[in-house]
């Protein structure tokens, strides 16, 4: 259903029967709820200091090697705005990839 490198691959899905406008019901699947990693979980490689005009999907492109994985840096964070830690002079661990889904 999704890219092996998206955020939400290899989790569960569930299906459900909506009832639309039209009074049809159809069958909807979603995928469930993605928990973020245990901070304590993970392992951390080492750290980058944002400076001016640094964005995640940058800083992504130079540590995963994909700027697609910027959430893989929101996730060692407990910030909850990604836009909080392009901030210049944050402080964002670098984490080792942890196993997503099931």
């Amino acid at each position: 259903m999704f890219a092996p490198s998206s955020r939400y691959a290899g989790l569960p899905t569930a299906t459900t029967v909506v009832t639309g406008a039209d009074g049809e019901a159809r069958e909807v699947t979603y995928v469930r709820r993605r928990l973020l990693p245990r901070l304590a979980d993970l392992t951390v490689l080492s750290h980058h200091t944002v400076q001016p005009g640094e964005r995640l999907d940058h800083l992504a492109a130079r540590y995963a090697g994909d700027p697609t994985q910027f959430w893989r840096l929101c996730d060692a964070t407990e910030v909850l705005r990604p836009a909080d830690l392009e901030v210049p002079g944050t402080r964002l661990p670098i984490a080792a990839p942890v196993r997503q889904g099931g």
